[in-house]
């Protein structure tokens, strides 16, 4: 029989599905399942169901760590903590996550926005390492942004909504946030390149003008977090950046927009500071065990 705390419980719960694991204290993930994302009723219980299972298996577990979704309520005096607040999602709003998991599965939890997740497992194993300030964006369906500073997530008023900074729109086009129009979310994000140019971004050719302008809102983005936190580590994820050569667009944009005005410590350029992640497509899901407080 396995000891208590010999594993963890994590999930990566997105809008679209929800991964849920059993890792090990090396951090191996041993068990690991994916449950769309329907309603919170069906959803939530489908992996209360699957850890169940684990620890009938002798998978046993004490602690779980959740990389979410959002907005949060991360303010832990709240009676909402662990609540999804108001989201665009249907069915998810005041939803209670965290409060859910912790009592139907009798553990203790900890819950933080995926991209702040994903920012610290950045910062513990991955590209953000040593990194006093690291950024961890995704640009899938969305865009968020997390930030790491001196190994802690940054929370403040609520938590870092990145993909809603303002910025302004390539020549021709128009951002379709419906809350802010021109953020980068309402130009960058998968959905928002459907919508812009009339069919699905994974489907526009590889010299569409759809890239170039992407890329240039991403740049932009990038010159507000280096001046604005300046960061030692902006890491990339998500389906968008998946797209060949977009990375070095961003880096050149970026270049562009700074005009030097930023003096690099020596040895250091932006090839450095913006990258991709160097978990790879797990920052999230080792994003929620780098929530728990332990040595793995």
């Amino acid at each position: 029989m396995a000891l208590l705390d010999q594993y963890y419980a994590v999930i990566e719960a997105g809008g679209t599905k929800f991964n849920c694991a059993i890792v090990d204290a090396g951090r191996h993930i041993v068990e690991e399942i994916r449950i769309p994302t329907t309603t919170p009723e069906e959803t939530l219980a489908a992996c209360v169901s699957f850890f169940e299972a684990q620890r009938a298996r002798g998978y046993h577990f004490s602690k779980m760590g959740i990389a979410s979704f959002g907005p949060l309520d991360l303010d832990k005096s709240s009676d909402t903590w662990g609540f999804i607040t108001k989201t665009p999602k249907p069915h998810w709003s005041f939803a209670s996550v965290a409060p859910y998991f912790a009592s139907a599965l009798d553990c203790e939890v900890e819950i933080d926005t995926d991209v702040n997740a994903a920012a610290l497992a950045e910062y513990r194993w991955g590209a953000a390492q040593e990194a006093s300030v690291a950024v961890y964006v995704t640009v899938g369906t969305g865009v968020g942004g997390g930030v790491v500073i001196n190994g802690k997530p940054l929370h403040g008023l609520v938590h870092p909504e990145i993909g809603h900074f303002k910025v302004i729109p390539p020549k021709g086009i128009e951002g379709v946030c419906p809350f802010h129009g021109n953020c980068v979310e309402g130009l960058a994000s998968g959905t928002a390149l459907g919508k812009i140019w009339g069919q699905p971004s994974d489907t526009l050719p590889d010299d569409h003008e759809a890239w170039d302008k992407l890329a240039d809102v991403l740049a932009q983005l990038c010159h507000n977090l280096m001046v604005g936190f300046s960061a030692q580590k902006i890491v990339f994820g998500g389906g968008v950046m998946q797209k060949t050569g977009m990375m070095e667009r961003i880096v050149y944009k970026t270049s562009a927009s700074l005009k030097d005005y930023i003096v690099f410590p020596q040895g250091k350029s932006l090839d450095d500071i913006i990258c991709l992640p160097g978990l790879g497509t797990r920052s999230g899901i080792y994003g929620a065990l780098a929530l728990l407080d332990h040595d793995a």
